[in-house]
């Protein structure tokens, strides 16, 4: 029996090094490379339609958003993530071109294979990011959205929202979206109990 060969590990500038000439995206964590697979139309559309809104919200003043092509880099954890959504107004990112360091907002939204990851690893390397002040999780089968908001003494607070008719407040970029709009010409597979 033949065993397979070991998958080398990659340090960050390897990394980058290496992503830079794939056909696709693949995330890095501490030296273990992981192919991203393809999202669903709800997934796609929910991302765009944030996007959508925080880009012409955002225009003109000193913050950038960012969607799912653009890597977000936690030294402290040595990983590389291409979250769906982000906003950065680090002076330090407007300089960097391939990844950005500094986010204020992180926005993933959740597929049944991401989920766990998302809420758990992922969300705990982001913590670590001292410059974050807001992680939010859409899901891409329900209407509804979790809002991480750090809090003066360093918490993060659960903020949900899951009624139609809710406002949903991202405080980091001072800007106040109807949940309806996230969910814009999305069919869901499952509605929500709030009307």
């Amino acid at each position: 029996m033949t065993l397979p060969a070991c998958q080398p590990r990659f340090d960050a500038d390897a990394y980058l090094e290496w992503e830079a000439g794939q056909p696709g995206k693949n995330e890095y964590f501490d030296g273990e490379v992981f192919a991203m697979s393809g999202a669903s139309d709800a997934h796609v559309t929910i991302a765009g339609n944030l996007y959508m809104a925080l880009r012409g919200h955002l225009r003109g003043g000193p913050c950038s958003v960012f969607i799912s092509d653009m890597k977000l880099r936690v030294e402290e954890d040595n990983a590389f993530f291409y979250p769906d959504v982000f906003v950065t107004c680090a002076a330090a990112d407007r300089a960097q071109s391939h990844y950005k360091s500094a986010p204020s907002l992180v926005v993933e939204v959740l597929s049944p294979s991401t989920s766990a990851y998302d809420r758990g690893a992922k969300f705990a390397a982001y913590r670590r990011l001292p410059g974050l002040r807001e992680y939010v999780l859409i899901d891409s089968e329900r209407l509804s959205v979790d809002l991480f908001r750090r809090d003066d003494a360093g918490r993060w607070v659960l903020y949900p929202f899951d009624a139609v008719d809710q406002q949903v407040e991202f405080a980091s970029v001072g800007l106040q979206l109807p949940l309806r709009a996230l969910y814009e010409d999305v069919a869901l597979a499952h509605t929500s109990a709030h009307p």
